[in-house]
């Protein structure tokens, strides 16, 4: 099982600097990814509650958001091995072809190192921002991946959708990796699973306890097969939002959060169901947002697993 870390763009910690420092500590202490995640919008009076609070209040860090993708450029300037992922890009914020450019850019640049998450996104501040229809999102996230893939791997390009349109072009340079950087998809609807099983490369997974995880990728696996598709091609990719505590908490704890003893545990239910790969991110963690913090936390962490 891989592991990985946060690179540090959301929240005060999203410097220059701190990214610099993270990435290449990261790499020095043999991590295998690192991770951006994707947020637009910190609403003052938000239409849609935050899912992952109790009062559906957004946290504080999220007023403060490098761009995901240079943040990832940036990073490939200052690594040499180390996988660069996004967990998650949103894609009804995005053109599928001009995402494609930007893309194929940092996979070349890090020669062949990028990993594409994404999802659905969730919020209606956000989509009214970008002109995206949260009805349609679904629907139009099938055309996007087939259009991605397409770019990806084909000259010259040529669609005709519903949803989009490109006319027969030549677009390049492809990237680095053949057929194509992975993807991995943020689902947890029956839609969003059956689309994963079709289009997609591996599953990643938030706050889902071990056993739930182990349930979901077999019936994302099962429907993999139905498709035509083989299951055992697939990887689930574990995003662990990561909350290290002094004194054990209960059985109703979170996954990921606890003692040390208590995050082991989690590590190893993730190897057990057969995870591939597993990042942890801090970002909410208490204390978390300040440079030497978080690059304790990493080294604590490498010493766990």
């Amino acid at each position: 099982m891989k592991i990985g870390f946060a690179l540090g763009n959301i929240g005060p910690i999203g410097t220059a600097e701190a990214v610099s420092k993270i990435a290449q500590r990261a790499e020095a202490l043999g991590y295998d990814s690192l991770w951006t995640v994707d947020r637009l919008l910190w609403p003052v009076k938000p239409q849609t509650p935050y899912p992952a609070t109790p009062d559906g209040s957004l946290p504080e860090p999220y007023k403060h958001v490098l761009d995901p993708l240079d943040a990832l450029t940036f990073a490939a300037a200052q690594t040499r091995k180390i996988a660069l992922g996004t967990s998650v890009l949103d894609i009804p914020y995005y053109n599928p072809v001009v995402l494609a450019r930007r893309l194929n850019a940092i996979d070349v640049f890090s020669n062949g190192r990028l990993r594409v998450g994404f999802g659905l996104g969730w919020s209606q501040d956000e989509m009214d921002a970008t002109g995206a229809d949260m009805k349609k999102r679904g629907a139009m996230a099938d055309e996007f991946l087939h259009v991605l893939k397409l770019i990806w791997t084909t000259n010259p390009v040529e669609f005709h959708g519903k949803f989009y349109r490109v006319p027969k072009s030549y677009i390049g340079p492809k990237p680095v990796q053949k057929p194509h950087p992975p993807i991995y998809l943020a689902a947890f609807a029956p839609a969003a699973l059956k689309r994963l099983a079709v289009m997609a490369d591996g599953w990643n997974p938030v706050g889902v306890p071990i056993a739930g995880m182990e349930q979901m990728f077999g019936a994302i696996k099962q429907m993999a097969k139905e498709a035509g598709r083989d299951p055992a091609a697939l990887a689930m990719v574990v995003r662990a939002n990561l909350e290290i505590t002094d004194k054990p908490l209960g059985k109703e704890r979170f996954i990921f959060s606890g003692t040390s003893e208590q995050i082991k545990e989690d590590i190893a239910g993730c190897r057990q169901i057969g995870a591939h790969e597993l990042f942890f991110d801090p970002t909410f963690m208490r204390g978390a947002q300040v440079l030497d913090r978080w690059l304790a936390i990493m080294e604590r962490v490498r010493g766990l697993i």
